[in-house]
């Protein structure tokens, strides 16, 4: 049981409140955050800014939302005339968005993060705290190492004191390993260009100018890299069938929609790191043959659409983006783009949807992405970590980055750790690493007095793993065996004082909330199993796992995208490990 002071929280907020800006104009490429003293762009001029951009709905979206703090009936017509959507159509795809608010006091009403971590953490508390000032729940924030993020307006309020604290910066590997993504990162004003070139920055791609283009991509398939955003695809294989695919402009998309339930990895490299990011998207550019690219980052990391904006900025400056790249007969540009809150947005195709303007569904595939992604046309989309561990395979070749990995694995994996530690936040281990000694030994073990009764793999997707099978590494095969997968690097991890079926009905309930609906699997199973998690359904216990099961198995052969696929890994782990538990819960 998690006891706070609920009176706190009122006072605080109310204090903090009083000194947040409202962000009411435009910067010349963001999407409305910016300094508030300047006048207030009317309809016809945010129109008229974006409508000839580069995927505009969202930047528009945000603009207005920024302006009024919600998106107003008129502000939804001035949009769909000057974009030509339907104005029905435009209205499903803001409504599907969880941020975009529909009404005041809209954006300057605080939302607390109501996750998995942040739950036991007093999440629910300060929600009922705050309901005063007009408080709503929001799904995981990405914040699972600073529990319990507040939204509001542009800031994230985090602590027991709602501070404005910066990202944890990732945690130092106490055995020495040598790293990839997070080599640098800790250098002090690494998230400068000055900082970042002083170490080593654009050294890759200096190096890939030297090389065609297809033996840019030749060395990261050498390097037997995988998208390290959940899909695990060959990040060579990918470049080689863009550069080869018909059809041009040819276009890099980063993933930086990082919404799945304990992954907070990304955010920290686009923080500290954001030039790596760059470069990683430019040496894409080249060896693809693509013009222009996009980062699409989630709506809840405010702070770090302004880092990475400025980065831009000064990468354009620098001749970095933009023509003649380094001297070269090489064209690149970057738009940032930033979400409205969808975590089925994580998925490429849903992701590219959501940027050309349409609902945010998958797609059916084929055709895959390399050759119909953004605009019908060929596209690249990364994951944050992906693009930058390229960076240091051009810097140090193939066969370094290969050897940093253990047991025959290459490579190595950014892990972002939360719930009951001593130690949350990123660290990098070495693929092949034994899962037990980065919970016991690096990150402290649970608090004294306590044991761990499991962890969560993939976030939410990869479902529990406990007792024995504690004693994985934490790579592809080791974890496959066990029946869950590592994807994208989140684990959360539970003591023994926690009850594990009410840990898997808020994970299903974050599913079924987010299911798309496009395919009934999906939007039906994951409600069903919420329901049976909930305490409805049989009171006899056999009936009760048959037709969880059954739920289960159909979700997996039919669910049309891998949110419906994966989240049943939930339930069939629960039952697996905790078969006492979950009998207690159906017959009690």
């Amino acid at each position: 049981m998690v006891f706070v002071d609920l009176g706190i929280y009122q006072i605080v907020f109310q204090q903090v409140i009083t000194y947040i800006p409202h962000w009411m104009c435009l910067k010349k490429r963001g999407s409305g955050l910016s300094d508030g003293n300047m006048s207030y762009p009317t309809d016809a001029e945010l129109i008229h800014l974006w409508q000839d951009k580069p995927a505009p709905l969202l930047a528009l979206l945000n603009a207005f939302h920024d302006r009024d703090h919600y998106v107003s009936e008129e502000a939804m017509k001035a949009i769909s005339a000057g974009l030509r959507i339907p104005l029905a159509d435009l209205y499903g795809t803001v409504t599907f968005y969880h941020h975009f608010a529909r009404e005041a006091p809209g954006q300057q009403a605080p939302r607390v993060c109501v996750g998995p971590i942040c739950c036991l953490q007093g999440g629910r508390e300060i929600l009922e705290a705050l309901k005063q000032d007009g408080a709503t729940p929001m799904p995981c924030a990405g914040r699972c190492d600073q529990p319990v993020p507040v939204l509001q307006a542009h800031r994230v309020l985090v602590g027991k004191d709602l501070e404005d604290r910066p990202s944890p910066l990732p945690v130092p590997n106490p055995e020495g390993y040598e790293e990839c993504i997070f080599a640098g990162i800790r250098e002090p004003d690494r998230r400068t260009l000055k900082g970042y070139r002083q170490t080593g920055g654009y050294e890759g791609l200096q190096h890939a100018l030297r090389l065609e283009p297809d033996g840019v991509s030749g060395v990261i398939e050498r390097s037997q890299l995988a998208g390290r955003g959940g899909a695990g695809f060959p990040t060579g294989t990918k470049w080689k069938a863009v550069h080869d695919a018909v059809g041009i402009p040819k276009t890099i998309v980063c993933n930086a929609d990082e919404g799945e339930p304990g992954c907070f990895k990304d955010r920290a490299i686009m923080d500290y790191d954001p030039f790596a990011v760059i470069e990683g998207m430019t040496l894409a550019a080249y060896a693809t043959g693509a013009t222009r690219g996009f980062i699409y980052l989630r709506y809840e990391y405010p702070e770090t659409f302004e880092v990475l904006q400025k980065a831009i900025e000064a990468a354009e400056s620098a001749g970095l983006l933009g023509s003649r790249i380094l001297g070269e007969d090489f064209e690149f540009q970057i738009h940032l783009r930033r979400g409205g809150g969808a975590y089925i947005c994580g998925e490429e195709t849903s992701l590219l949807n959501s940027l050309e303007g349409k609902h945010p569904f998958p797609r059916n595939r084929p055709p895959y992405p390399v050759t119909h992604g953004f605009e019908d046309l060929p596209t690249v989309v990364n994951n944050v970590e992906t693009l930058a561990a390229t960076v240091q395979i051009l810097r140090h070749g193939a066969d370094w980055y290969r050897g940093l990995g253990l047991n025959d694995q290459a490579g190595t994996k950014v892990v972002s750790l939360s719930g009951d530690v001593q130690r949350p936040g990123n660290y990098e281990v070495p693929l092949g690493f034994p899962l037990q000694t980065l919970l016991e030994d690096w990150a402290g073990g649970p608090q004294k007095g306590k044991t761990i009764q499991a962890v969560t793999m993939a976030g939410l997707s990869g479902g529990f793993l406990a007792g024995e099978d504690l004693k994985v590494t934490l790579d592809e095969p080791s974890l496959r065996e066990k029946g869950s997968f590592l994807a994208s690097g989140g684990i959360m991890v539970f003591d023994h004082s926690r009850d594990m079926v009410e840990v898997a009905r808020s994970g299903m309930d974050f599913f079924a909330h987010e299911s798309c609906g496009k395919c009934f699997p999906c939007r039906i199973g994951t409600r069903r199993l919420t329901e049976r998690l909930e305490g409805s359904g049989p009171r006899d216990l056999e009936t009760w796992i048959t037709e969880v099961k059954d739920l289960g198995q159909t979700m997996m052969a039919t669910s049309a995208c891998g949110l419906g696929q994966a989240a049943p890994k939930l339930t069939e782990s629960l039952l697996k490990y905790f078969p006492d538990q979950v009998a207690k819960h159906v017959i009690s």
